[in-house]
């Protein structure tokens, strides 16, 4: 049996952090994972994703501008799009692990399961720490349905050698819509289907239904109050039968890719541990400490707290993990605003206030919601989807929420956060000279 000080379950953001702040404070410290090292982020979910997302903007550009200085069309070829991408996670299971075992922590491969209330069995070895961090990320929410096992997921999707013809995402959330507007641009037959009336649902409805429109102009069908309830494979094909209005509907299709939410991955025996978990991770305090084990604390997707499932949040909550764990209990997770950001063909982003919430906050707001694609910015490429919303409170003059569609939106939400985070006065901004000509040059025209 060996010992440690720390034992960090999960190699991405949430425990990278900690771990190495632990370990140059002089503690021993052992990291375990059942997947490759490096975690969710870097190898199969942010970083992947962006690199296919540019060449879906590259075709989309070449698009808005046919007719407008370039008369030839690019395609995608998928092979070498996904070997460029290789290029970029292939070596980060190895690096990772070697960059830990040179810090001098000690690496497990293998599902760690809980014996006690601070040992831990992995691969049928045992170990305890006076300390235990789970940072096991989030894996796909399990769908109660017949033939769930023909579901192709996320992680999947990312090492396609081959796109094919026909796919059909089954949930309306950023992981459909993402891989959506990748795979109609590489030439693939799309289908997105909803259960609810409203996909992308913690976005603006006015800014998503701009978003649906300009999917459906690419050519993906959006299948909206469609419950997926069955699916089977016949000769490598699959049909899909989902109820719509009390009648039953089929899709036949040649992919299925589950894109209907996620849940903390927490299958590792927490009852053993008395840990006390509910559907949105382990139960913790505001030092990120499990209320029922003193020994565990929790960062990221595992943990049940306000922050949104974004490597940012999981970032900074191993370093108030470490923090905690190193001088002890001191630092709070304080609730901050995050900007989160749809990557589609154009994007989506999102910080702060929504609309829905002006009537419960008891401040008086007022809401600005102003199609864009006539201003300069959006007009010279010929982009044709763009707006923003942004939320004002008028007795402050500072804004408190910002909504935006446009290929310049991922970007520009990063102004919106800052003014949020530092409570920035309008009039300020307003001062602000930025470059020009550039997409925050227009912010004081937003304004």
């Amino acid at each position: 049996m060996k010992r440690y000080d720390l034992i960090v379950i999960g190699s991405g953001s949430a425990g990278s952090v900690a771990a190495a702040k632990c370990e140059k404070a002089g503690w021993s410290v052992a990291m375990i994972d059942h997947r490759p090292f490096g975690g969710t982020c870097a190898l199969r979910g942010c970083d992947p994703k962006k690199v296919l997302v540019g060449a879906a903007e590259l075709i989309d550009w070449n698009n808005r501008m046919e007719g407008k200085g370039i008369n030839s069309k690019s395609s995608i070829q998928w092979k070498d799009l996904m070997q460029f991408k290789r290029t970029f996670t292939e070596g980060i299971p190895e690096e990772k692990e070697s960059s830990l075992n040179e810090q001098g922590i000690d690496t497990y491969h293998g599902k760690a399961f809980f014996t006690g209330e601070n040992s831990i069995n992995v691969e049928g070895e045992d170990l305890v720490g006076s300390k235990i961090l789970i940072a096991t990320g989030a894996k796909p929410a399990p769908l109660p349905i017949e033939g769930s096992e023909h579901l192709t997921y996320s992680d999947d999707f990312l090492e396609l050698e081959e796109l094919p013809n026909r796919i059909v995402f089954v949930g309306g959330g950023y992981i459909s819509f993402e891989f959506a507007h990748i795979a109609a641009r590489a030439g693939s037959e799309v289908h997105i289907i909803q259960r609810g009336s409203q996909p992308l649902k913690n976005f603006d409805p006015d800014l998503v239904e701009m978003l649906v429109e300009k999917s459906k102009e690419i050519g993906i069908h959006i299948h909206l109050n469609h419950e997926l309830k069955s699916l089977d494979n016949e000769n490598s094909v699959f049909h899909l039968h989902a109820e719509h209005k009390g009648e039953m509907v089929s899709f036949e299709t040649d992919l299925v890719v589950h894109g209907a939410g996620r849940v903390p991955a927490l299958d590792m025996d927490l009852e053993k541990a008395g840990i006390e978990a509910n559907e949105k991770g382990i139960v913790v305090n505001d030092y990120l400490q499990s209320i029922s084990n003193p020994h565990i604390y929790a960062a990221g997707d595992a943990a049940a707290t306000e922050g949104p499932p974004l490597t940012p949040v999981a970032s900074t909550e191993s370093h108030i993990v470490a923090s905690n764990m190193l001088k002890g209990n001191k630092k709070r997770l304080e609730f901050q605003e995050t900007p989160s950001v749809v990557f589609t063909v154009p994007k989506l982003a999102s910080v702060g206030m929504n609309e829905n919430e002006i009537d419960q906050s008891g401040r008086k707001v007022s809401v600005d919601f102003t199609e864009t694609r006539d201003w300069f910015t959006y007009r010279r490429t010929n982009e044709q989807t763009a707006a923003y919303k942004i939320l004002i409170d008028e007795e402050l003059d500072q804004i408190v929420g910002a909504h935006l569609i446009s290929n310049e939106a991922d970007e520009l939400i990063n102004h919106f956060a800052t003014a949020i985070r530092f409570n920035i006065p309008i009039k300020e901004l307003k001062k602000t000279l930025f470059a020009y000509p550039t997409a925050a040059s227009d912010i004081g025209h937003m304004l």
